[in-house]
């Protein structure tokens, strides 16, 4: 394709229909892997892959604010999970005496049983003070890098490695395992390692901690609606 030569832009066309139900496909089939990991070390250039996917994520400003700290050291995850396990028993704790069985009973053994680990990070500072586009809404950088997060796990759904995201835990604990400075926000911790079996839903929804909300329900037109009405 030739650029446009009055401003750079590139012809766009929509995909190829082949080419468009792989990115449907993989967004769909999307699942949070908790239990399933294979031990098998994944790639360098796979990993590299992924990384470079989540890197081309949008960010407001082009501020780029993510960074992606790879831990493969048995003995770091162990100290996570360790981390993590102390989190969870507070966790279940909250929840009525009536569904603690059911917590219980979702497996959460990603960071034992992945080969590799990603903490994402989001560094407020850089673009500077000012960033354009988060001038009136400073959480834009972590927006952002969540966006990196979903860019990483739908190119994992097509490499066929599972992604876990670990969200039960201490801010403090993962802060202090990896010397995390203080202006650094921690956004996720995923587990990533091959698997060769997914849910053919959401786990929870197949378990029956909660359903897929209709989307119907969830969309409304030109104003804010009260669900229901």
């Amino acid at each position: 394709m030739s650029a446009d030569k009055d401003n750079g832009l590139e012809a766009a066309a929509a995909f190829e229909p082949a080419e468009r139900e792989a990115v449907y496909r993989a967004i769909e089939t999307r699942r949070d892997v908790r239990d399933q990991f294979l031990p098998d070390t994944l790639p360098d250039d796979l990993v590299a892959r992924l990384l470079g996917a989540a890197h081309s994520a949008p960010s407001v400003g082009f501020m780029q604010p993510w960074n992606f700290i790879l831990i493969r050291d048995p003995a770091v995850r162990e100290a996570a999970w360790a981390a993590f396990s102390r989190a969870n028993a507070e966790a279940e704790a909250m929840f009525p005496q009536e569904k603690r069985d059911h917590y219980r009973s979702l497996k959460l053994e990603g960071i034992r049983k992945a080969p590799l680990s990603i903490c994402v990070t989001c560094d407020p500072d850089r673009a500077g003070p000012v960033v354009l586009g988060r001038t009136h809404n400073p959480r834009m950088d972590v927006y952002s890098t969540v966006c990196a997060v979903q860019n990483l796990w739908l190119a994992a759904r097509a490499e066929g490695v599972g992604v876990g995201w670990v969200s039960i835990f201490h801010d403090k604990d993962v802060r202090e395992l990896l010397g995390i400075p203080e202006r650094i926000e921690i956004v996720a911790w995923l587990c990533l390692g091959y698997v060769d079996r997914l849910y053919p839903e959401p786990e929870l929804a197949i378990k029956g901690w909660r359903q897929r909300l209709p989307l119907e329900d969830l969309v409304f037109r030109d104003r804010w609606q009260e669900p229901g009405r």
